[in-house]
């Protein structure tokens, strides 16, 4: 999951300023993580402890109020009773990479990334956004064979992966929908040769940055076995004590 917490970080500073070009400084000075790395290590906390994903996300989401999140998520996230709220949002997939390193079959992994999503985001589309991105990670985990990832995650979801990024860059624009991003991270991946050539495709698209190179990240650290040292090491300084400590823990215990 650390590569997906460095595609956070990487596109977090083009969020609100979009670029449509691969031609970037890799960590800005301003680069920062976002809710999306916050929900992604709450995912983490609860694999590990074997707690809930509701109590995992809202007691690591309440510590960092102001890390991004939507307007609707956050009142969700500070309500007396949060209820799932039918979400479609790529929130669902943006926090679920965790899933596809700790569990070990196809089943389970779709069945905990639904888990992961429902908490809030239990409109169809979210959970498909969440399973989709879950298998991608883990079949590129598993198999390390790009065309088994695109032709399952195509069968399975439905999902247009026949285009390149030089086909979308051009029309692509802020989508914060799981229909309108996770595809397109999809082949963000599918498009690159390293980890760094994905996450440099997601955020050229222009989007909703921070969260197309986070899903992007996760499946591209697993294909290629980790990120490398010094962009691990860049994370690991980006990251509050407590957040970097639930991270190991996690990395311990299912990624090394």
């Amino acid at each position: 999951m650390i590569g997906a917490i460095a595609g956070d970080i990487v596109g977090s500073v083009y969020e609100r300023r979009p670029i449509k070009t691969k031609n970037f400084p890799l960590f800005h000075p301003d680069c920062h993580f976002t809710d999306d790395t916050v929900l992604t290590v709450a995912v983490a906390d609860a694999i590990r402890t074997g707690g809930s994903y509701l109590r995992s996300v809202l007691e690591i989401g309440r510590c960092y109020p102001g890390s991004g999140y939507s307007g609707t998520f956050s009142r969700w996230l500070f309500s007396g009773d949060p209820q799932p709220y039918n979400s479609w949002g790529n929130g669902a997939a943006m926090r679920v990479s965790p899933v596809a390193f700790a569990f070990s079959t196809e089943n389970e992994v779709l069945h905990e990334a639904a888990e992961t999503a429902q908490i809030s985001h239990n409109h169809p589309e979210g959970i498909k956004g969440a399973q989709a991105t879950a298998l991608a990670v883990f079949l590129a985990r598993t198999s390390r064979d790009k065309h088994q990832i695109k032709q399952e995650t195509t069968r399975r979801f439905g999902y247009d992966l026949n285009r390149s990024i030089e086909e979308i860059r051009p029309r692509y624009s802020f989508d914060v929908s799981c229909q309108g991003t996770v595809p397109e991270a999809i082949i963000a991946f599918l498009d690159a040769n390293s980890y760094e050539d994905a996450v440099r495709n997601a955020v050229s698209l222009g989007g909703d940055s921070d969260t197309l190179a986070c899903i992007t990240g996760g499946i591209a650290e697993a294909f290629y076995g980790g990120v490398p040292d010094d962009i691990r090491q860049k994370v690991r300084e980006s990251l509050t004590d407590d957040l970097r400590d639930i991270a190991d823990k996690f990395c311990r215990k299912y990624t090394q």
